[in-house]
This record gives structure tokens, C-alpha cells and sequence, in this order.
């Protein structure tokens, strides 16, 4: 079976890149808006299941791995911010708080319309900052595109006192221990059996 990406991430790419496979990568077109009284974990499950679905016409006898993540302080979900400004806000309200990441993922194989869906939880504990951290970061890595504001796997884990969770890959955007135990109920990836 070919195996898609449903994604444009270049982030999720790079992580579905260390798991040896080969597989094309294609970004779902939908409407990403939360629903009212939405929760942040229901949002990124509903979303994966939705990008997986928006490509299954065009995908055949196709494994379609989708992910998506929504961070949640105090119950408020923290999106990606788009702006600068947005994201300097964004930082200042998580400054000495814990934040918690929800990442949604769901492997649906088109030929029998079968799905796993998961939603796996990771949490950190941001420092307090100052003003001139957040400026200065938020300058060097630009990370606009991220919920949260922030790139772990760059400058971003110093902004951090603490993290926690079973998926530290989870935080960038595609659990690969969950996706790997998906792909194994699949039978594509065996581990050398």
C-alpha cells in the first residue's frame, strides 16, 4: 500500500522521515475553526480524522496518516498565532504556566475504511519570561506557524522548565511511537519480522 502524509508540515515530514518509509505527502484542504465549546483534545482528534477523510477519494488502497495539535492554557485553546504581535501575546499569557498540547492522530486505510485515531497529551511548564525573551525569541525563530509559539526542537525548549509526556515528538506534531504501533496494526511496519 502507498502510504500519504495528509500534510504540508515540513515539521511532520521531517519526523515521518526517520521511520525509513516512503511516501508522498499531500496537505488536505478543510476548515480547521474550533466548534463552540470545543475542547482543545476534541479538536485536534476531530481535525486529524478530518484531514485523513478529505483525501480518501483521491487515494486508493492508500494508508493516509494525518495529525493535528491544539494547545490548550486554562481550557483556552492557543491556535497558531499568524503574527508577530499574536505570538509575543501568546507567550506572555503562558509565561511561568503549564500548557498542555493535544496531537491528534489517525491512520485510515482507504481500502477497507478503516481508522485508528488517537489523541496523544504532552505538557510543559514555561519559565517565567521577561519581555525582552519573548521579543528576542520570538524574533530568531519566527514561529508563526506553530501552536503554541514556540519550536521545541529548536531555541524554543528554553523557554521551558519542564516537559512531560510519553511522545516528545508528539509536541512537534506526529507521535511516532503511537503511529508506529498504528502501522504495525497495519502490517507495514515490522521491525525486521
Amino acid at each position: 500500500m502507498k502510504i500519504l502524509l495528509a500534510s504540508s508540515s515540513l515539521y511532520r515530514k521531517q519526523l515521518l522521515e526517520r521511520l525509513n518509509l516512503t511516501f508522498q505527502q499531500q496537505s488536505p484542504d478543510i476548515n480547521e475553526t474550533p466548534l463552540s465549546h470545543e475542547t482543545a483534545q476534541q479538536l485536534a482528534t476531530r481535525l486529524s480524522l478530518e484531514k485523513a477523510q478529505a483525501l480518501t477519494n483521491e487515494h486508493p488502497n492508500t494508508l493516509i496518516i494525518a495529525s493535528d495539535q491544539a494547545a490548550s492554557l486554562h481550557d483556552k485553546i492557543l491556535g497558531k498565532p499568524g503574527t508577530r504581535e499574536k505570538a509575543i501575546a501568546q507567550l506572555s499569557s503562558c509565561s511561568g504556566k503549564q500548557v498542555t498540547f493535544y496531537t491528534g492522530l489517525c491512520l485510515l486505510n482507504t481500502a477497507s475504511g478503516q481508522f485508528q485515531l488517537e489523541c496523544i497529551e504532552y505538557s510543559v511548564w514555561f519559565r517565567q519570561l521577561t519581555p525582552s525573551q519573548i521579543t528576542y525569541y520570538i524574533d530568531a525563530e519566527s514561529p508563526l506557524d506553530c501552536a503554541g509559539s514556540f519550536k521545541c526542537e529548536g531555541l524554543g525548549v528554553t523557554l521551558f522548565e519542564k516537559m512531560s509526556g510519553d511522545d516528545p515528538n508528539s509536541l512537534i506534531g506526529l507521535p511516532l511511537i503511537a503511529l508506529t504501533n498504528m502501522l504495525i496494526n497495519e502490517g507495514i511496519f515490522s521491525l525486521g519480522n
